[in-house]
């Protein structure tokens, strides 16, 4: 009994570390967060009085709504073209590159671009897409506009673009991941009972990819979800998703209606998450 005893106060004493981790950098913040949401603000000062005040505000005005649309818009279109772009290199690295030391050469290729600040390659394409940029002054020498297109950079295709290019990795890395641990005996033997490559990608590959593109999606649309910086360079300060309400209400000293937003967003992100997992069991993938 004393053994066991033992035993029980060893194990509590081997995660109390973590533990105290976890509630200090993880529960704490989220609960100051959620208190100091309720509590009310003027130009001046911050009132610590009960109130929902800021959640009234926010599910009542329009201007909100819009804005979480837009932000739901820029996820859903990004983890479209996300997942069909990361899809596609993951499916040639893990069955047309036979090396394996190819493999990693080539996939080394597509992280180098990652090893440099996200704001850094955000701003490349500045100059790329603008009036006078590069892609401007290609399409005019083809002959293919006669006056520089106006909708490539600051507007929502800018946007979405920088968001593509920002995380597209994150999910080819799960995808691709999840491809390598594909039993290849399976895919013969979906080719020997007479399946055509498209049948095989569609009811034996893509089946067995499901976790990984979980992971990848709950990457890439919590990303995007959290993200200001990108839709305010890339937009030129004329679109709006949550992130930058959130910002600008800091930037305005404004707290608890930060908080307010940060909680609703967060509560949102969640529920995406809860019902992208009914989907599959990534678990087994972790």
């Amino acid at each position: 009994m004393q053994i066991l005893k033992n035993r029980h106060l060893a194990g509590w004493l081997q995660a109390a570390p973590l533990t105290l981790i976890l509630l200090g950098f993880l529960v704490l913040p989220i609960a100051t967060i959620v208190i100091v949401s309720f509590w009310q603000a003027t130009e001046f000062s911050i009132i610590p009085a009960f109130s929902f005040e800021n959640y009234e505000f926010l599910f009542g005005s329009a201007v909100t709504g819009r804005v979480f649309l837009a932000t739901f818009r820029y996820a859903f279109i990004t983890w479209v073209f996300t997942l069909a772009i990361g899809f596609t290199v993951a499916y040639y690295l893990a069955f047309h590159i036979r090396s394996q030391s190819v493999q990693i050469a080539l996939f080394l290729l597509c992280t180098i671009p990652f090893w440099t600040s996200n704001i850094i390659r955000m701003i490349s394409w500045i100059p790329f897409l603008g009036r006078n940029g590069i892609a401007n002054q290609t399409l005019i020498s083809w002959g293919v506009v006669d006056q520089p297109v106006e909708w490539l950079l600051y507007s929502d295709f800018s946007v979405i673009l920088a968001f593509v290019h920002l995380y597209t990795l994150f999910m080819v890395v799960p995808i691709f991941n999840t491809m390598m641990r594909i039993d290849r005996s399976l895919i013969e033997a979906a080719y020997d009972n007479g399946a055509s490559g498209w049948q095989t990608l569609v009811h034996v590959i893509l089946p067995l990819c499901k976790p990984g593109i979980m992971i990848g999606t709950i990457f890439v649309v919590t990303l995007v979800m959290g993200d200001f910086i990108t839709v305010r360079f890339m937009s030129g300060s004329q679109r709006a998703n949550v992130g930058r309400l959130i910002s600008n209400d800091i930037s305005l000293l404004q707290y608890p209606s930060a908080a307010a937003t940060a909680v609703v967003l967060l509560c949102t992100v969640l529920i995406t998450i809860a019902i992208l997992l009914r989907f599959v069991d990534i678990r087994k993938e972790l």
